[in-house]
């Protein structure tokens, strides 16, 4: 598994342990989905203008927002890699990296020679965790793993457009939270 962090931002201070646990968040949702382990999800960090931009640029909306997504697979090869079991599916369903063979898609070799998936990238503005987390009087560890599970829920396939799919991703984010001792206050 492989988090590739980006601090873009200069508002709030990184902890030495984010990476370590929202790496260890990654690998807990990926298996709970049944999805294989060997997976890469860039996560960047920025403040709340520069979400803004990418919110307009992307969603139409002129607003700073709490945390963006970037999904590299669609839907159907997210669903092919669960029916598959996980790793044996990648070959078939792998993500955009690789070279396209007979109209395949041939995932490229991760460091230990398995295929490397490329699940996407998630963008999140520290600034608004960090606002969002006193509003709330929980920790800005539990805000920031929020808003990461939310958003690699969304690159796995997940979104909530009525209130049954949001209660879904609710309850699926609170369950890798726990995991971590990283409950509502």
């Amino acid at each position: 598994m492989s988090l590739v962090l980006r601090n873009e931002q200069s508002s709030v201070a990184i902890a030495a342990h984010w990476e370590s646990l929202l790496r260890d968040l990654t690998a807990h949702v990926l298996a709970a989905e049944g999805l294989p382990a060997h997976a890469e999800v860039s996560l960047t960090l920025v403040d709340d203008p520069q979400i803004r931009r990418l919110n307009r640029a992307y969603r139409g909306k002129d607003a700073p927002t709490d945390v963006l997504s970037f999904p590299q697979l669609e839907p159907a090869e997210i669903e092919a890699l669960r029916a598959a079991g996980g790793p044996a599916g990648r070959q078939e369903a792998g993500g955009r990296k690789g070279a396209v063979a007979g109209g395949q898609r041939v995932p490229a070799p991760g460091a230990d020679g398995e295929p490397e998936l490329l699940l996407g990238d998630v963008v999140i503005s520290l600034q608004r965790a960090a606002a969002q987390a006193e509003e709330y009087g929980h920790s800005l560890d539990r805000e920031l793993a929020f808003l990461y599970v939310h958003g690699l829920l969304h690159l796995l396939g997940y979104d909530h457009p009525d209130p049954e799919a949001e209660r879904v991703m609710r309850v699926k984010t609170e369950a890798a939270l726990a995991a971590f001792g990283l409950e509502r206050s």
